[in-house]
């Protein structure tokens, strides 16, 4: 299939979060948050490894007090992605972090306080080498703000963001990134694109408080997408009420469906109808649970009847088409061979992981060859 994604990105500044690149020709990065009580130090690090083996790029964790602050410290000692710690309120603990090792600082300039509160927060990020994610919320804007406007709007998030921009500006800090979160679609799309022409800095995205695993994958799917067809955005977080596992899965599949990353199976399957071969849906409800380790980029089909079939396997690294007596494998869009129904998700399986770890091999091959 065509890998190349035709939307051209918004051109933005480069910053690091630990040694993960956010902007600039980076890819956009996906991150979660844990949910666990970041004073439970096992539980913690038992979360940001999932999360992290699920594929995000990097974790945040709330550090509400500061005995969270020194739990935050022993956390840092044991997960190698980069943290960003969740800072609300209290600027000394965000000077207690940067001293434990966070990758990024994020503050809620309407919640954090004096200016001169900010200033020390941001003096400390600079003497530490560490970005910091400045997050507006709806939910949360400035008192003069909300009286001003009556209610949260598109300006309000951005008169919100600006104002302590230009305060990081007159500091001369410039290593930051932006985010102008909203639960309504329309309002969060319209802020990122009112500020994605003022400043340089690196978006990352995101709808807050989308709702649960379905509503708030729809949600977040439509108002990110907008914003990601536009070239409008540099990394992402899926608010979800579930599992945080499920937020990176679904910011991959986003991300993939816009060919923006490439990583894990890119799945094509039929909706399936009465011209089925095979039972389309529990073929790939069992490969989807069977195949989350793979992180291969491949296309692969799977598709229950010959109408759609050969013309989708044809297309893609391995596809798999419905046909009596048997159903029909492609591989690289060439017949391959034929599957029987009665061990066909364990012989699909098998061929999927075989043609991912050649894909594997071919790559290092390149690497090596290149290397020379």
């Amino acid at each position: 299939m065509n890998s190349q994604s035709p939307i051209t990105r918004r051109v933005s500044r480069k910053i690091y979060v630990g040694s993960v690149p956010i902007g600039g020709d980076a890819p956009i990065t996906v991150q979660s948050m844990t949910n666990t009580n970041t004073l439970d130090v096992d539980a913690t690090v038992a979360q940001i490894n999932k999360i992290a083996d699920a594929g995000g790029d990097i974790v945040r964790v709330s550090v509400p007090d500061m005995d969270c602050a020194e739990a935050f410290g022993e956390i840092k000692k044991r997960v190698s992605v980069p943290l960003v710690t969740d800072i609300h309120f209290d600027y000394r603990i965000a000077l207690r972090v940067a001293e434990l090792g966070a990758d990024c600082l994020r503050i809620n300039p309407g919640n954090i306080g004096r200016e001169d509160r900010v200033k020390a927060v941001v003096e400390s990020a600079r003497d530490h080498g560490i970005p910091i994610r400045i997050g507006v919320n709806a939910g949360s804007l400035e008192k003069d703000l909300q009286k001003k406007y009556g209610e949260p709007t598109p300006a309000a998030l951005v008169e919100s963001a600006m104002r302590h921009i230009d305060y990081l500006d007159r500091l001369d800090f410039h290593d930051f990134k932006v985010s102008l979160k909203a639960s309504d679609v329309f309002m969060a799309v319209e802020a990122y694109r009112l500020i994605a022409d003022k400043i340089e800095q690196p978006l990352h995205l995101g709808i807050t408080e989308a709702g649960g695993l379905r509503s708030g994958t729809v949600k977040s799917s439509v108002g990110l997408g907008m914003l990601l067809m536009e070239g409008i955005g540099d990394t992402l977080r899926i608010s979800l009420a579930a599992d945080p596992v499920e937020e990176i899965k679904v910011g991959f599949d986003i991300l993939k469906s816009l060919k923006l990353r490439s990583r894990g199976i890119n799945f094509i399957a039929c909706p399936s109808c009465s011209r089925q071969n095979f039972d389309v849906i529990s073929t790939m409800n069992a490969l989807e649970e069977r195949l989350e380790d793979v992180m291969t980029p491949i296309d692969v089909a799977v598709i229950g009847c010959v109408v759609n079939g050969p013309g989708e396997a044809k297309e893609v690294d391995l596809g798999l088409t419905g046909g009596s007596p048997n159903n029909l494998v492609y591989i690289d869009g060439k017949p391959a061979s034929k599957l029987r129904n009665d061990h066909l998700v364990d012989d699909l399986e098998r061929l999927i992981r075989e043609k991912a770890a050649a894909k594997e091999a071919a790559r290092d091959q390149l690497i090596i060859s290149d290397g020379r």
